[in-house]
């Protein structure tokens, strides 16, 4: 996942962040991952998974006629390294429905199961606006999230960043309350948060990892990821 911006870039270690903490405050407790594609054609899962990393997004499909070629591959290695996992469908909102893309997404990769490895399936949000307006591209992403919602009961994550959510849907914070966010900052915070959440749940702090694709962090501890993961 990409998006083009200007930004102040730290170095940044996919497996940890460390930062300065105010006296008396303790470090909030965060559980690094990665997110990968076809372009990482080999990855060494066990190597991560022994470094500490813990989940990993792994991209299923574009539009409604793309299927990720390493898709398969990485979700069964991932799965074989222990890693907690999820699909991710690259959104194309010009082409065809909300609907018609959570469905292709469902039939490829993208499902949810309760078995506390599997996460809510992520419709990642960037590039260009695909002609819309600011409203129709809030309909758009709510048809694909209700129609993903209504065959799995869960809400997808939206992975997004600040430039995009404000020009292509207005700021609108009709998600806030139901889609967990995976924000894309590429910094050594995560910053203003965009739309009306109160916190990311999953934050993209880098464009790159020693295991390949780019570097997520968990806004939490490995229990509330097990608990995204199995919905309660």
């Amino acid at each position: 996942m990409k998006y083009i911006t200007t930004i102040v870039t730290a170095v940044i270690s996919c497996i940890s962040i460390v930062s300065a903490a105010p006296a008396g405050l303790a470090v909030r407790d965060t559980v690094q991952g990665f997110d990968i594609s076809h372009y990482q054609s080999n990855v060494d899962f066990t190597g991560a998974y022994n470094a500490g990393l813990r989940f990993v997004m792994i991209k299923a499909t574009e539009s409604t006629n793309y299927i990720d070629p390493k898709f398969s591959d990485h979700y069964t290695a991932a799965t074989n390294a222990g890693f907690i996992r999820g699909g991710y469908h690259f959104a194309q909102p010009g082409s065809s429905s909300g609907a018609a893309q959570a469905k292709y997404f469902l039939a490829h990769g993208g499902g949810w199961s309760a078995d506390g490895i599997t996460l809510p399936g992520m419709l990642d949000l960037e590039g260009g606006c695909s002609g819309l307006s600011t409203s129709a591209m809030v309909a758009w992403i709510q048809d694909f999230v209700n129609t993903y919602h209504a065959a799995t009961t869960r809400y997808p994550i939206l992975y997004t960043n600040r430039s995009w959510w404000q020009a292509c849907t207005g700021g609108s914070s009709a998600f806030a309350s139901t889609c967990p966010l995976d924000l894309a900052s590429w910094n050594s915070v995560p910053g203003t948060i965009p739309g009306g959440w109160g916190y990311q749940t999953i934050w993209q702090y880098n464009d790159s990892c020693k295991w390949g694709g780019d570097s997520d962090e968990f806004n939490g501890s490995l229990d509330r990821l097990k608990v995204l993961a199995k919905g309660s």
